[in-house]
């Protein structure tokens, strides 16, 4: 199997990205609508030609604006799996999947045998003889991939394929995908907005917003060390932007600081404070003892959580995210809160982790 890179801009869309794909690597891509992450894959896919750039599968180059390189989407040994399993209606599950083989020339034989392996390693054999409107949910999928695999793709790219499933079918299916992504040895890249998705199915994740990458790392330590907001949404945490001091306390853009556990980053270079919601108390009035990090805030909603509330501020000065409290349904009676109150959003030092911003330019 190979490795993909992709360089590419499409100038009506603000896009413009980078990146590569080892062989065997499942690289997350994540951010808010708009963000490009469509407009990835199907760059990737040939279904969008770049106004400029390159799209290289190992040595084989699928797009290069330089030169005029264009392999139609047909043609390339990519496959494209979307939440709608896209499935002929009026072909059998086994059609379905040899459709994909046949396509590359393969005799009607050959094709049939791979659809059978296929269905077999997605574990819907049974399915063969069915017509696609006999199948539920969780089975198209199922045998979605399998058409996707039988076409022997070396680039595998998911755009949310588990939405709309319910929550079995899901966990069948994202189980599935584990088991072929991690043993079949090809450069995967999976959009989605689900956590459990990135936890269970990634090596890596990838953070686009407004048409570029704003973060990239391995999974573990951009879900533990976010540094743009949409990943500490994504992550659940609190994240402040802003510049670090002499103290190596954060200078935040509503003129606030913060102070915590810090890896040292420059004095005046970018940097982001990071804490849980639990991590916060609530206040009506400054609290006594003046806790190191205290900011006042207005609720913007209040939101229950299992046995707590998520008090959520309104968004910071810098139209960041608001901050969020995690606190006991106790403590939200007691506080009588309601939206639109000016409370006060304390937090110990130790708890917030402060290090350099994704770049490491001042923002």
């Amino acid at each position: 199997m190979t490795g993909l890179a992709l360089r590419a801009a499409v100038a009506d869309r603000g896009f413009d990205v980078a990146f590569d794909v080892a062989a065997g690597e499942v690289v997350a891509v994540l951010g808010p609508n708009g963000a490009g992450k469509s407009t990835a894959l199907h760059v990737i896919a040939g279904l969008v030609r770049p106004d400029r750039g390159t799209v290289r599968s190992g040595s084989t180059v699928l797009t290069d604006t330089g030169t005029g390189v264009f392999v139609p989407s047909h043609a390339r040994r990519v496959g494209l799996l979307l939440q709608d399993p896209l499935l002929f209606p009026h072909l059998s599950v086994a059609a379905n999947v040899a459709f994909a083989p046949r396509s590359l020339g393969r005799g009607r034989r050959p094709a049939r045998e791979a659809a059978r392996h296929w269905l077999e390693r997605v574990d819907a054999a049974e399915l063969a003889d069915r017509s696609p409107r006999q199948l539920s949910g969780g089975q198209a999928q199922r045998v979605a991939i399998a058409r996707a695999l039988a076409a022997e793709p070396d680039v595998l790219l998911l755009d949310e394929p588990l939405a709309g499933l319910d929550i079995a079918a899901a966990a069948a299916i994202r189980k599935l995908l584990r088991g072929v992504l991690a043993h079949d040895g090809r450069a995967a890249l999976l959009v989605t907005h689900e956590l459990l998705d990135v936890l269970s199915l990634a090596d890596r994740v990838l953070v686009l917003e407004s048409g570029r990458v704003v973060e990239d790392g391995p999974a573990s330590r951009v879900l533990a060390a976010p540094r743009s907001h949409f990943a500490a949404r994504f992550a659940g945490v609190n994240l402040v932007t802003g510049t670090t001091g002499a103290d190596g306390a954060l200078l935040a853009a509503g003129g606030t600081r913060w102070h915590g556990t810090s890896e040292a980053p420059a004095v005046g270079t970018a940097a982001v404070a990071v804490f849980r919601p639990a991590a916060v108390a609530v206040y009506r009035d400054v609290p006594h003892g003046s806790p190191r990090n205290c900011v006042g805030i207005t609720v913007a909603a209040l939101d229950g959580r299992g046995p707590g509330i998520r008090v959520r501020a309104e968004d910071q000065t810098d139209g960041a995210p608001g901050l969020a409290a995690d606190i006991t349904a106790e403590a939200a009676a007691e506080l009588r809160l309601a939206p639109g109150d000016r409370l006060f959003f304390a937090v110990k030092a130790q708890e917030v982790a402060i290090y350099p911003a994704a770049g490491g330019a001042a923002f």
